[in-house]
């Protein structure tokens, strides 16, 4: 019934004004071949809250910027902390499919310079948050899905209400710009699934970050 239903999806959904669901837009397997040499030198790691607590989905990055938090708050700096070298260079094929995504959803011109790369495991979730470190809310963000299907939930300006799911598989792109772009939103806790020897999902967040805003 799964496969049915992903077959049955239209290529370019509009959800809502500025929330563009892309069905199979992008190739994650091909994607994923350059994450082992972004990994190798920048490996996954468990943040932590400014509150102190540890943050349960895994996270790196790859671009001119990468999306740290810790005690001293959430922020870009152009430096890998637990390296103190810069984080590794956004490959080119993503940047390329990202900027393709957006176009699409009707946001031309989108040059994306951080990508936030989330590891999720069966059990993991993402709290609703806004995106709004960027400096810059014009340009879209961008998230590309692989592995494990997922449940994207939206809420809207505020968190109050009932989110709305959104099921996500690899190789799918949620594009939120225009009035989405400030909207709320989260990942609903991932199940295992039997169909996939591979029990995870990670996901590649592109955002255009001002570089005038980033920490350095």
């Amino acid at each position: 019934m799964d496969d049915l239903f992903q077959q049955a999806r239209p290529p370019v959904e509009k959800l809502s004004e500025g929330l563009v669901l892309l069905a199979d837009f992008a190739d994650a397997i091909e994607m994923l071949q350059s994450l082992t040499t972004i990994t190798d030198r920048s490996p996954f790691r468990h943040m932590q809250t400014p509150g102190g607590k540890p943050i349960a989905v895994a996270v790196t990055n790859c671009g001119a910027v990468g999306w740290v938090s810790d005690r001293r708050g959430y922020r870009y700096q152009p430096l890998d902390p637990e390296t103190g070298r810069p984080w590794p260079a956004m490959p080119a094929p993503w940047a390329r499919v990202a900027a393709a995504a957006a176009e699409v959803a009707g946001f031309r011109g989108f040059a994306p310079n951080a990508c936030l790369i989330n590891r999720y495991r069966p059990g993991n979730q993402l709290t609703a948050h806004q995106d709004k470190n960027e400096g810059d809310f014009d340009p879209p963000v961008v998230t590309v899905s692989t592995g494990l299907p997922a449940e994207f939930l939206v809420w809207g300006e505020s968190r109050q209400g009932s989110p709305r799911g959104i099921p996500v598989y690899a190789n799918d792109v949620i594009v939120m710009g225009g009035p989405a772009r400030l909207h709320y939103h989260g990942v609903k806790r991932l199940k295992p699934s039997n169909d996939s020897a591979d029990q995870q999902r990670i996901s590649l967040t592109f955002r255009e970050v001002d570089l005038n805003h980033a920490w350095q």
